[in-house]
C-alpha cells in the first residue's frame, strides 16, 4: 500500500555536532506551535528517545536496519506515523556512519523512507570550511536528499555571516543559525546523556524548544517536510485477538528504562499483558508468568538494589520454580552473582547466573552482533540466530559452582566476524549482554510467550 506521510531526516557531519539538543528544541517547538509530531531514532540508542518523549509527547520509535529487516522497519515506521502531522527522524553519529557497509547508517534509513535530509553542521572554530564540508556531504551520496544545513554553535553575527555567504554560493540553503549555549547543554555519563528518567528536566526542554524556534525557520522544515512523497509499505501488522495469553512483568525505573517500545507492543499484538515494577523499590514481584530485565544502569544503583532482599528472593523463588526470566545487559548484570562498580565495591546481586561483573573505566564492547543460540531455551531452539547489539563498560568474568548454566550465545560480530561466547542459559533462565528487538525476531517474542503459557499451566 502507499501512504503520504510528512517526514524529514536530522543529520550530522559526526557525533557531538549537537545534534540531540537542536532536535530535542524542534520537537519541543512543534509541539508549543500546536504541531503533532512523532519523533524516531536511527540506531539503536535508548536514551535520546527518551529526551523526544519528554519534548514531544509521543513515545520515539528506533529505525534500526541490523535490528530489523528493512521492511519491517519501514513498516514500523508507516504504522506509528500514521496519524502525525511531521514525523522527526534524529540521525545516528555522521550522516554516513553505521555498521559494516554502512547497514543502519542514517544515509541508508533516509533513503530507505525516500526522507529529506537537514544536515547539522557544528561550526565552531570554522568558516567557508563548513560549506565547503557541507558541500562534501552532498555531493558523497547524489541519491540522499540534502534539502538545507542548520549551522550550529555560532560565535557571533560576523561567523554567522562568513558560512552563510560561502553556502550562498553553493546553493545550499540555510534553514537555522544557532548561537553556543552552554546552558542547554543536556548532562551526560559513560554511556551518554544521562537518561530522562533521572532527568526530569521540562524547563530545559521548553526553553530548548523557545530557543530552536527563535533561531530555525521551523515552518520551512515542516514545508521540507511535507515534500516527501507517497510511501510504499508492505502491511505485515501482526493481529490483535484481543485476548491476554500471559501476564509478563517488566523491570522498569532509574535503573531499569532501555526498552524499544516497538519491543514491548510486539509482546502486547501477541498476547501479553505488561505489568511494570520496580526493582529498586517494590518489595515482591507482581503476579506474573514472565519477568524481563531491560538494560540500564544498574552500576548506579547497585547498593540501592542489593539491599532490597526481598525482591532478590522473590526473584529467585521464581527463577527456581521454573518462571522464564530474559535479561539484557544491566538486567544480566543485575541476575548475577555481584556487581563490582566504578569505585571497586562489590554489592550482591541475584545471584541466579553463575558469574561477576565489573565496572570498568573505558569502553568494552560497542556494535553490532550475530548471536547463535548454544541450547534450546526460552527465545528459540540451538542454532537459531538472532541479530542485536552490545553496549557496556562491564565485564563478566565466570565463577564455578553451577554446572547446570550454559553459554547463551556464540557472538560473531559484524563489523570484524571475530567470534566469542557469552551470557548464560539456565533452565528458564537467559541472560547476556545482547539487545535484540522482538520487531525483527518475532519468532523469540513467541518462543518467550509461549514459555510464559507453559509455566502458567503448571503453576
Amino acid at each position: 500500500m502507499e501512504c503520504l506521510i510528512p517526514r524529514v531526516v536530522i543529520a550530522a557531519t559526526k557525533s557531538g555536532s549537537g545534534k540531540t539538543t537542536i532536535v530535542t528544541g524542534l520537537l519541543a517547538a512543534f509541539r508549543q506551535k500546536g504541531v503533532k509530531v512523532q519523533p524516531y531514532k536511527v540506531g539503536p540508542d535508548y536514551i535520546d528517545p527518551g529526551y523526544h518523549k519528554l519534548a514531544s509527547g509521543q513515545p520515539s520509535h528506533n529505525l534500526d536496519s541490523w535490528l530489523m529487516p528493512m521492511d519491517t522497519m519501514v513498516e514500523v515506521f508507516a504504522n506509528s506515523a500514521s496519524k502525525a502531522e511531521l514525523a522527526v527522524i534524529e540521525g545516528v553519529m555522521g550522516l554516513y556512519d553505521g555498521g559494516r557497509k554502512g547497514i543502519s547508517s542514517t544515509a541508508e534509513i533516509a533513503k530507505s523512507l525516500d526522507a529529506p535530509v537537514v544536515l547539522v553542521l557544528d561550526c565552531k572554530s570554522m568558516g567557508a570550511s563548513a560549506a565547503a564540508l557541507a558541500l562534501g556531504f552532498k555531493m558523497y551520496d547524489k541519491d540522499v536528499k540534502l534539502a538545507g544545513v542548520i549551522l550550529n554553535r555560532l560565535g557571533s553575527d560576523n561567523h554567522e555571516k562568513i558560512i552563510r555567504d560561502a553556502l550562498e554560493e553553493l546553493d545550499i540553503p540555510v534553514l537555522g543559525a544557532v548561537r553556543r549555549n552552554d546552558s542547554l547543554v543536556m548532562p551526560e555519563r559513560h554511556l551518554g546523556l544521562l537518561p530522562v528518567e533521572e532527568n526530569q528536566e521540562q524547563e530545559i526542554i521548553n526553553r530548548m524548544g523557545e530557543a530552536m524556534a527563535s533561531q530555525i525557520d521551523v515552518d520551512e522544515i515542516i514545508r521540507i517536510g511535507k515534500s516527501a512523497g507517497a510511501m510504499k509499505v508492505q502491511d505485515k501488522e501482526i493481529n490483535d485477538n484481543g485476548k491476554s495469553k500471559v501476564r509478563i512483568g517488566i523491570a522498569r525505573d532509574e535503573a531499569f528504562s532501555f526498552y524499544y517500545p516497538e519491543s514491548i507492543r510486539v509482546l502486547e499484538k501477541k498476547g501479553a499483558e505488561i505489568i511494570e515494577f520496580s526493582p529498586l523499590s517494590d518489595d515482591e514481584l507482581p503476579q506474573v508468568d514472565g519477568l524481563i530485565f531491560g538494560g540500564g544502569f544498574p552500576e548506579m544503583f547497585a547498593e540501592k538494589l542489593s539491599a532490597n532482599k526481598a525482591l532478590i528472593e522473590g526473584i529467585k523463588g521464581a527463577a527456581h520454580d521454573g518462571m522464564p526470566i530474559y535479561a539484557e545487559c544491566g538486567g544480566f548484570m543485575f541476575l548475577s552473582r555481584a556487581m563490582e562498580d566504578f569505585e571497586g565495591r562489590v554489592f550482591p546481586m541475584c545471584d541466579i547466573l553463575p558469574c561477576r561483573v565489573k565496572m570498568n573505566s573505558r569502553l568494552q564492547m560497542v556494535g553490532y552482533v550475530s548471536a547463535e543460540l548454544q541450547t534450546d531455551g526460552i527465545l528459540g531452539k540451538k542454532g537459531d540466530v538472532i541479530k542485536g547489539h552490545e553496549f557496556h563498560f562491564s565485564t563478566e568474568d565466570a565463577e564455578d559452582g553451577n554446572t547446570e548454566a550454559k553459554r547463551a550465545f556464540k557472538f560473531t560480530r559484524s563489523r570484524n566476524g571475530s567470534q566469542y561466547f557469552g551470557g548464560y542459559s539456565n533452565g528458564n533462565v537467559l541472560g547476556s549482554y545482547l539487545h535484540l528487538h522482538f520487531a525483527g525476531y518475532p519468532q523469540a517474542a513467541d518462543s518467550f510467550i509461549e514459555k510464559c503459557v507453559e509455566y502458567k499451566r503448571k503453576k
